[in-house]
């Protein structure tokens, strides 16, 4: 009716011609279809207007066929992630359902291993174990030795700390493997044999310790122990229980013995607030034995990772900062130009063992110590040739240090370093 009524005005011929089309479109579409009737000039063409008018419906083509490949790439990597999840789903699950088995892994909650997992299996347990009650063995059998060439008993400190670390040993790995078997029914013939001899020699142990302890008490000198670094792990350590005081000159002594490949890593670090590397004695990876003050560098012409006790010192002034290394008495390298004119600070923390990144901590388990470590003594001042020389033979005219003493009540330890009776000048002697 609209388009009949537009015929009579001149205004609305085009819009007619509109209508008139559309009209004879609409019996191809039923009733239901509705049509939108659009004005044009009345000078234009009117399919030429209607091409024009067709062109952002081949933009809105465009733009839905992008979407849509978009959608299906989402639908793909969604489909991907799935199976992602599933896969480590199915992995952790693996994993949990074998913890108790050999080749499984497992990481203790909250309790970082720098060495990597571990195997839990009951095998590598016992020879882990094994291996441990061999070198405790082995220790005990020398302080056999030395016991009965004293006609006296005086290590029990390390007779205490012995009986306590194969009591520590036997319930926890004991329980493992115990566990172990309830989840995992029947070892092999070999293990159980192996678990068998393992537990023999926890009780001929346990016997010679007993043995030992039958003798008279004597309690050990302070100052004849030593600390053993067992493995290059960032939770052992000692820590000094004083800090060093401020000094414009330095003389630094220490027995020291490792075969640890590369480096032997840090016996010691002092750190002041603002400053990690205010005096550090460290060889790490394949570089040189080296001394840092106030984070300055001096390469040490030192070689110790034989196995074998050797005795090191470095001297060191504020004045051109020069320096001097001794090993086993003798002197072996010296410059100048180490932060000259830097006194060492006060305020800080003495840490064995460990390099710290920070003060108190930052520790890297590829800078630890490996080894054993004793008679740490630290002077105000440059030693004489002769004082050094009586150090590294033991002699009795030996002096200690002024600023720190090798004492046991001196140290707090962590992580598992542990304390044995001092060997090297007893062997010199």
């Amino acid at each position: 009716k609209i388009c009949h009524r537009a015929k009579n005005t001149i205004s609305w011929r085009l819009f007619l011609c509109s209508c008139l089309v559309l009209e004879s479109s609409s019996q191809h579409f039923g009733a239901q279809t509705q049509f939108i009737c659009t004005s044009v000039p009345k000078d234009m063409d009117i399919c030429a207007a209607t091409l024009q008018n067709s062109v952002p419906g081949e933009d809105l083509k465009t733009t839905v066929m992008h979407l849509r490949e978009t959608v299906l790439q989402q639908k793909e990597t969604i489909m991907n992630q799935k199976e992602t999840i599933r896969e480590l789903t199915s992995k952790l699950a693996r994993c949990e359902g074998q913890s108790g088995e050999p080749g499984g892994r497992r990481k203790e909650a909250g309790n970082k291993n720098t060495m990597g997992d571990v195997s839990r299996g009951p095998a590598d347990t016992l020879a882990q174990l094994s291996q441990t009650l061999q070198s405790l063995k082995q220790r005990l059998e020398n302080l056999e030795q030395f016991s009965r060439s004293n006609n006296s008993v005086q290590a029990n400190s390390l007779k205490d700390l012995l009986q306590s670390k194969i009591d520590d040993l036997e319930r926890q790995v004991l329980s493992r493997v115990n566990s172990i078997e309830e989840e995992k029914p029947g070892l092999s013939r070999n293990e159980t044999e192996q678990r068998g001899r393992v537990e023999s020699t926890l009780t001929s142990l346990h016997q010679r310790i007993t043995d030992l302890e039958k003798g008279q008490r004597e309690n050990r000198p302070l100052d004849k122990f030593q600390l053993t670094f067992p493995l290059r792990t960032n939770y052992m350590y000692a820590k000094v229980k004083k800090s060093l005081p401020e000094m414009y000159a330095l003389t630094v002594c220490m027995w020291l013995k490792s075969n640890a490949s590369p480096g032997v890593g840090t016996p010691f670090s002092y750190a002041v607030p603002g400053q990690a590397n205010e005096l550090v004695l460290i060889e790490w990876g394949n570089n040189p034995m080296e001394i840092l003050i106030n984070d300055k560098v001096a390469k040490l012409p030192f070689l110790i990772n034989d196995g074998k006790w050797h005795h090191i010192c470095v001297t060191w002034t504020t004045r051109d900062g020069v320096w001097e290394a001794f090993q086993d008495g003798v002197k072996r390298g010296s410059g100048e130009n180490l932060a000259p004119y830097h006194p060492i600070k006060p305020q800080g923390l003495l840490i064995l063992g460990q390099e710290q990144d920070m003060l108190g901590g930052g520790f890297d388990a590829t800078q630890a110590f490996v080894g054993d470590l004793a008679n740490l003594h630290i002077w105000d001042r440059k030693l004489s040739v002769g004082e050094i020389y009586n150090l590294a033979t033991c002699s009795s005219k030996a002096q200690v240090g002024n600023v720190f003493a090798w004492m046991e009540t001196s140290l707090d330890i962590y992580g598992g370093a542990s304390k044995w009776t001092f060997e090297a000048c007893r062997q010199l002697n």
